[in-house]
């Protein structure tokens, strides 16, 4: 009997840990593909009150002067917000907090800048305004004179999926063409562009993994006054699993191809099935066992 037993938990236990190993495949595929689902980009957002708290800006400090840029400005925030600073209500730049707090730079209009920062949530609705801050920049170069170059978006955020192709437009206005542009993507590249006249632009990028990225882009005109403006680029979707030769991966994608029932149907015949090996093999041995043990009495 304790034979017979311990063959059968020998092919149990084979039959147990190919359940495991087959279940554990569908369970990762399934939670990267909740994981996706709920990436930045993706319709089906579940509505949510907007956030209740806003953030602070404690650099710079009210009253500052300054006589170049950019500036920094940072401070703290609620988490899994949007961080999106505007001066003088005109939108200056945007990063996503981390950690509770937020820090990045931009430029200044010549003159007083009322300085407030906005969170926004993944439905972009808005929290509360932040303490204002009110900043003066001294521009000795374009004291009343002219108009220093700027650099404007309508998005602060903007995502596309991994591998195909992020546009972002802005404009330049102001300063003397033509200009340079260089973007930093956040993600190591660094494109280097041309405009000769101010208007509309349109940047382009493709992020190979997914992520939230700092975009920073500096326009520069011919007289080497430059402009600042930093955004949020989001490749969407989870990271991507894979093995040194790309077999993880490979089977991850077979995985995907077929619906969890047919992965919960398989691993219910392989549990029967080792079960059925197991008591089967225990019954030959004991039958081999009992003819022996009558052959030799005789």
């Amino acid at each position: 009997m304790k034979r017979f037993l311990k063959i059968h938990s020998y092919f149990f236990a084979i039959g147990f840990f190919a359940v495991l190993l087959f279940a554990a495949v569908p369970i990762n595929s399934v939670a990267a593909a909740t994981q996706k689902s709920g990436s930045v980009g993706l319709q089906g957002e579940v509505a949510a009150p907007p956030p209740a708290t806003g953030a602070t800006i404690t650099t710079p400090t009210n009253g500052q002067t300054f006589t170049s840029i950019p500036v920094r400005v940072s401070g703290l925030c609620p988490a899994d917000v949007l961080v999106k600073i505007f001066k003088n209500q005109v939108f200056a730049g945007s990063i996503q907090c981390q950690n509770g707090s937020y820090s990045l730079q931009i430029d200044l209009f010549s003159g007083k800048n009322d300085l407030v920062a906005r969170v926004y949530d993944a439905l972009d609705q808005a929290g509360p305004d932040s303490n204002t801050v009110s900043v003066t920049f001294n521009d000795a170069k374009y004291g009343g004179v002219g108009k220093r170059i700027s650099l404007t978006s309508n998005y602060a955020k903007r995502g596309a999926n991994p591998n195909d192709t992020l546009t972002w437009p802005i404009s330049i206005s102001g300063g003397a063409g033509p200009y340079a542009v260089s973007v930093d993507w956040g993600d190591g590249t660094i494109d280097l562009k041309s405009q000769e006249f101010p208007g509309n632009m349109d940047l382009a990028h493709v992020y190979t993994s997914s992520g939230v990225y700092n975009i920073i882009i500096i326009a520069t005109d011919k007289n080497g006054d430059s402009a600042f403006l930093q955004v949020v680029g989001i490749a969407n979707g989870a990271v991507a699993q894979k093995s040194s030769d790309g077999t993880g991966s490979k089977i991850i994608q077979i995985c995907q191809t077929y619906p969890w029932w047919l992965w919960l149907l398989i691993i219910v015949i392989v549990a029967l099935l080792s079960f059925w090996l197991g008591n089967r093999s225990a019954i030959l041995n004991l039958r081999r066992r009992l003819e022996r043990d009558g052959s030799d009495s005789k």
